[in-house]
């Protein structure tokens, strides 16, 4: 099985920066048209197959939890196929296609780029040992803004594309920033931050406040979610910060379908001024404590 960090030749607890240097010692030495060894393009797409996965944190995380195989066809021992017109595989990357006849084929969630691209985006200018004749066009790249609902949901919208007005379906759980790679052109993803939830990969966090007795006290309260609000206890003697994680109440991975969680973090809110009858009943909560 390939070992990108040993093509790479770096530690698996390597830096960002140790890669990137890593990556341009391998790059230069492998370019196939400075190196005349037989086997130097292959090489030189492993070496930028391993720099595009190690790269990226999210391709970085699914490549040590599954290996190479997580970027095959049908990847994590998933099947591809046809059904109805729309192409599904649960592999982690290329993983979702229905555009209802609108001429769109895979959508690519981060499968591996040319490799002359990847050098050139690297060092910011086209080869200087290219011959001339290699670089193929560059793909036109469209942006999509979605509000939060949208993209964590799923949703299809109306755009055009080229001059055509295309009806484009967006998976359940692309974040801001995600370039999803259709057949001729790429969409980047921009998304418009939700007013009280923040997410972080697959988590969404939610801050709740309450009351300094309610905090004391505990009880039962209501809390929202993407899907909607939920009941949550709140324990006697709860502190400021506390976390309570609701399992799979997260947002959809869209190239693996699972389902992140959602972190509720306590805020316990103190008041700046008190009654005098407030502040003789906290004196005797502080005595009784």
């Amino acid at each position: 099985m390939t070992n990108y960090y040993e093509i790479l030749g770096i530690a698996k607890g390597s830096t960002d920066q140790e890669i990137k240097s890593a990556y341009k010692k391998q790059a230069l030495k492998w370019h196939p048209d400075r190196n005349k060894a037989s086997d130097a393009t292959a090489k030189f797409k492993e070496i930028n197959k391993a720099y595009e996965v190690l790269s990226n944190p999210q391709k970085k995380q699914m490549y040590d939890q599954y290996g190479e195989s997580a970027f095959e066809r049908g990847g994590m021992g998933g099947q591809a196929g046809q059904s109805g017109g729309q192409y599904y595989q649960q592999g982690p990357f290329k993983v979702y296609t229905d555009f209802s006849g609108g001429g769109f084929e895979n959508v690519d969630f981060g499968g591996f780029s040319d490799p002359f691209e990847i050098f050139e985006q690297f060092f910011g200018f086209q080869s200087p040992f290219s011959r001339g004749g290699r670089r193929q066009a560059r793909r036109e790249i469209f942006q999509i803004n979605l509000t939060f609902d949208e993209a964590v949901h799923g949703t299809e919208k109306q755009t055009v594309i080229k001059g055509e007005t295309k009806n484009i379906k967006i998976p359940a759980g692309v974040a801001n920033g995600m370039t999803i790679r259709f057949s001729d052109f790429d969409l980047q993803v921009q998304v418009k931050p939700h007013p009280y939830f923040k997410r972080e990969g697959q988590d969404i966090y939610f801050e709740k406040e309450i009351s300094y007795p309610f905090a004391v006290l505990g009880g039962n309260i209501e809390v929202p979610t993407i899907d909607g609000m939920v009941k949550l206890k709140v324990r006697p003697g709860t502190e400021s910060g506390t976390r309570v994680r609701l399992r799979g109440q997260g947002v959809p991975n869209p190239q693996t379908y699972n389902k992140g969680d959602q972190y509720v973090i306590f805020k316990v809110s103190i008041p700046s001024r008190v009654t005098s009858r407030g502040r003789k009943l906290l004196e005797e909560l502080e005595n009784e404590l």
